[in-house]
């Protein structure tokens, strides 16, 4: 009903705009077609409609009008796809048709920007300057653009300094302080030959949320960043041209904006208290850590590409380093497991908090210690207002080197071909500690071995990954009907960790006041009950994999082209943090006999003991059929596909928590089946108005999967039952120098699951707690059940307003117009008996004020 009620709102406001005055319908003229679109999906320009396979292409007018800037609001203009935004700033996760990005793997798209393939996860996030076009390119592109192009391909394009000189800006001030200015200015170094453009962005809120313990002046997902970027063209002559780009950023953040709810049924029922088991669409966020959080990024890019054209093929090839650090500290989660209760700040916090009114079940009593063995003990989740949490602190740094070439015809003849090289070589280092929280100023470092913020557990590594491939295409019309594609890339990656945790370091460097029971190390692979040598080796591995693609299009008429494909996409396995499989076995496996495996198989998929730290590989096999048209004379666009993809060990991310702090794991499902259709119209009512509705549905299926055997059946993860994007385009010339114009878009996004684990009774880690403090029989409390951890369907409409004159627009806008409350990411901690929870935008109302001259 709820759901239906907002759809009744968006389209009356459609048709609101619809009747505004507009010029009438009159015979046809170029002003009333839609624009024919050009694309390079395929690594060269050609029509849309003759791309075998289903992209989502956004052009200038559209960016411009939908006002976008940032990955976000471009994917919320794409069926199909859906993006998570949350955690610390560069952790987005892209979903293209069930299949998601892995939070500490790697994106499961390929990320081309102006020609130049980025592979950084953190890079993908940020602030875009002098769009030209998007393309979203859906299925699996590994044979055309290598290893991690599973899901798909997005390929952002900007304009390019061509000798004209001109400068641009926009200044945009919104609710919660919001503020963006960015422009650019471009400019001819060489008559003829050298054209530059240096480019700005600078961006700050203070988001939607404030921190209720530190009396509201602390906000909880504020953000300010900037970026500043030059470009440089060099026509060498009439065959070669160099482009280079560079790029420095800086992000100053929140991080951690996740309320933690329980699932705990029989604990709900049995004790009458319905908050214990309480259905996550229906929380209202409330935020009280006594921690700030904070989130640092830092990056630096350069890239150079030339072209050099000969008499029938043209050689390319582009170099890129990126170096992007990012570091967060937050609030932890060691209150729930009484692992800092003998503390003495821990103890004072309390005592200081007794009373203070936490979201229920939570309490705080007079002691830390959990109510279950003390009538005077507290309930505590996590992120509390006491220091008995801890603080967690992450480390993600990473360095890329990467450079490809190719060799490609270039002449219309019926046969075309392309060959190349690709290599990448990557420098990561990534660590998660928790440290003690003394109360006072916290300092910053991810290993303390001594002092207010001393280190009990610390997972810290250096990855190095060195990949090669060669790939090649050949595209052949077969008449003057019929083209068939093939294209085929083989990659090979050497993967490496070596852990960078001390093996010395114990956890009574913290005085616990425990009289030396905790001297274990502070990382559990070091553990004499796992590891007896006392030492952590390194490890390494080689993935390789061929990835064919087989592409076929056939003009049905002059107006629709028909369709098919089949291809192969490719993740290379990997390792997580070493300690990972050690954590989980000592502290769930060992307590409660979860029967968790991380991971589960290896690259020959031969089970593994569960103390592997690496994870498998990903591949996945995926057919399409579709059609495009193009009727009423370029005034209708119709499209449409159905696809069925089967992925074998696809790689999922998941959280585990307890008196260790808290761990992040890939790990596998041995196979998942994926099916799903699309369907996208675009129509031109007359010169002034154009509308658009898009489709997506998708049902997935996890068929097998050996590290929770019990899930099979579920479906995959982050994967949104169905999304629906429409909206309208309209503006009229009031007068030779102004026009008015208004655009909405709508954007519904369907049922999500967020974890393999959809329901069924789960084991907590507060079983055995449960029978020690309330006796035999008790530990049905902790049992966990998480069928009420589902994102339910939601909508979001944004509306743009203004007026345009010959070198300036002046916008307002209202993004979320209806102030829709729904879940950004819900993330359940199995064993935990609770989830995660992270809340998505509010609406913002502001304006802004373009120009150019």
């Amino acid at each position: 009903m709820k759901h239906s009620k907002k759809m009744i709102q968006f389209l009356s406001g459609v048709s609101i705009l619809a009747a505004l005055p507009a010029a009438p319908l009159i015979a046809q003229d170029d002003d009333e077609m839609l624009e024919e679109i050009i694309v390079s999906a395929r690594r060269k320009e050609e029509k849309l409609q003759d791309v075998p396979g289903t992209v989502t292409a956004i052009t200038r007018t559209t960016l411009e009008r939908a006002g976008v800037s940032r990955a976000a609001d471009f994917i919320a203009l794409t069926p199909g796809v859906t993006l998570v935004d949350a955690a610390e700033v560069g952790d987005t996760q892209v979903n293209i048709r069930g299949i998601n990005g892995a939070r500490d793997a790697e994106n499961s798209f390929a990320y081309i920007l102006d020609g130049v393939l980025y592979t950084n996860p953190a890079a993908f996030n940020r602030e875009y300057t002098d769009l030209a076009q998007i393309e979203i390119f859906k299925g699996p592109q590994g044979a055309i653009y290598g290893r991690n192009a599973a899901a798909g391909a997005i390929i952002v394009n900007t304009d390019k300094p061509d000798g004209d000189v001109r400068t641009r800006g926009t200044i945009s001030y919104g609710e919660d302080s919001t503020i963006l200015v960015k422009g650019s200015t471009t400019g001819v170094l060489i008559e003829d030959k050298a054209y530059f453009r240096l480019s700005g962005d600078f961006r700050s809120t203070d988001g939607f949320y404030r921190n209720r313990y530190l009396g509201g002046a602390a906000t909880v997902d504020a953000y300010e960043g900037f970026n500043i970027k030059g470009r440089l063209v060099y026509d060498v002559n009439d065959q070669l041209s160099i482009d280079s780009k560079i790029r420095y950023g800086e992000v100053d953040a929140s991080s951690i904006t996740f309320n933690s709810t329980f699932n705990l049924p029989v604990f709900a029922a049995g004790t009458n208290t319905p908050a214990a088991n309480q259905d996550v669409n229906d929380f209202d966020f409330v935020f009280d850590s006594n921690i700030p959080s904070d989130n640092d990024q830092k990056s630096f890019e350069f890239s150079s590409k030339f072209d050099y054209e000969m008499d029938d093929m043209t050689l390319t090839g582009w170099v890129l380093y990126s170096d992007i650090s990012n570091n967060l500290m937050s609030d932890g989660t060691s209150a729930a497991f009484g692992f800092y209760a003998p503390d003495s700040a821990c103890q004072a916090s309390i005592s200081a908090n007794t009373g203070y009114g936490l979201l229920a079940p939570q309490f705080i009593g007079q002691t830390p210690t959990g109510v279950i063995f003390d009538p005077n003990g507290s309930f505590l989740g996590a992120y509390t207002p006491s220091t008995c949490d801890g603080i967690q602190e992450q480390l993600r740094n990473q360095k890329d080197l990467s450079a490809e070439i190719r060799l490609a015809s270039n002449t219309t003849d019926d046969l075309q071909w392309m060959v190349g090289a690709y290599f990448l070589d990557i420098d990561r280092r990534v660590g998660v500690s928790l440290n003690r929280d003394s109360g006072g100023p916290v300092n910053r470092g991810l290993f303390q071995p001594s002092g207010p913020n001393q280190t009990a557990q610390l997972l810290r590594d250096q990855f190095d990954s060195s990949v090669f491939a060669v790939f090649g295409q050949i595209q052949y019309d077969v008449n003057e009907k019929t083209e068939i594609s093939v294209a085929l890339r083989y990659d090979n990656e050497k993967r490496k960790v070596s852990s960078r945790v001390p093996v010395n370091a114990r956890q009574n460097v913290i005085d616990l006041n425990f009289d030396g029971i905790f001297n274990d190390p502070i990382n559990p692979a070091l553990s004499s009950l796992i590891n007896p040598s006392g030492v952590i080796p390194d490890q390494e591995e080689t993935f390789s994999k061929v990835q064919p693609k087989l592409s076929v299009t056939y003009d049905a008429t002059e107006e629709t082209t028909l369709f098919a494909s089949w291809g192969v996409g490719f993740k290379a396995g990997g390792f997580n943090n070493s300690g990972s499989a050690a954590t989980v076995q000592i502290f769930n496996n060992g307590f409660i006999n979860g029967g968790i495996g991380i991971p589960f198989a290896d690259n020959l998929g031969v089970p593994l003991p569960n103390i592997q730290d690496n994870y498998g590989k990903e591949t996945s096999s995926a057919f399409e059929a579709g059609f495009k048209s193009r009727l009423m004379g370029g005034r209708l666009n119709i499209g449409g596909a159905a696809y069925y993809t089967k992925v074998d060990d696809m790689q999922f991310f998941e959280f585990f928590v307890g008196t260790f702090g808290l761990l992040r794991v890939v790990s596998n499902m041995d196979k998942v089946d994926i099916y799903g259709a699309e369907l996208d119209i675009n129509y031109a009512v007359n010169e002034n108005i154009r509308v658009y509705a898009a489709g997506n549905i998708t049902d997935s299926e996890i068929k097998g999967n050996s590290s929770r055997p019990d899930t099979v059946g579920n479906k995959a993860p982050y994967t949104a039952d169905y999304t629906l994007n429409a909206g309208i385009d309209f503006d009229f010339d009031i007068n030779e120098d102004m026009a008015f114009f208004a655009r909405a878009d709508a954007q519904f996004v369907g049922p999500t699951w967020f974890h393999t684990v959809q329901g069924g009774d789960r084991p907590t880690i507060f079983m055995p707690l449960f029978e020690l403090g309330f006796g035999p029989g008790a530990g049905a409390l902790g049992t966990a059940n998480y069928a009420n951890a589902r994102r339910d369907a939601y909508e979001t409409v944004n509306l743009r307003v203004g007026i345009r004159g010959e070198s300036w627009t002046f916008t307002a806008y209202a993004d979320n117009l209806f102030d829709t409350k729904y879940l950004e990411e819900v993330i359940p901690a199995p064993e935990f008996g609770g989830a995660f929870d992270h809340p998505g935008a509010r609406r913002r109302i502001g304006a802004e004020l373009s120009f150019e001259f």
